[in-house]
């Protein structure tokens, strides 16, 4: 936790060794979601939910189940941290989601 909040700058390789140091401790929220009807990234109103690490990986699968990234320089990762978890908030075009672990 306390590496995580003195990191100068979050990247892909910092998300993924977040992931791995807290493997059996993941939860992911979903706050948007690409929306096909819309043809937009729309909110939705999601809860904390216990996820994992896969061996799905490739272009847009990072190996963490309910993360998803574009790849080019189009994501964002920042840090998110509220009253009961601490983790990545993860931006791009796919939408936004948050990896995290309770306090």
């Amino acid at each position: 936790m306390k590496k995580l909040k003195n990191t100068k700058k979050i990247t892909l390789a910092t998300l993924k060794s977040f992931a791995k140091r807290n493997d059996k401790k993941l939860f992911v929220k979903h706050e948007s979601d690409f929306d096909g009807m819309v043809d937009m990234v729309t909110k939705i109103d999601s809860e904390f939910k216990k996820t994992e690490i896969t061996d799905e990986k490739g272009y847009y699968k990072t190996g963490i189940q309910g993360i998803y990234t574009v790849g080019s320089s189009r994501d964002y990762f920042t840090l998110f941290e509220n009253d009961s978890f601490i983790g990545i908030d993860v931006h791009n075009a796919c939408g936004n989601s948050i990896l995290a672990i309770k306090k």
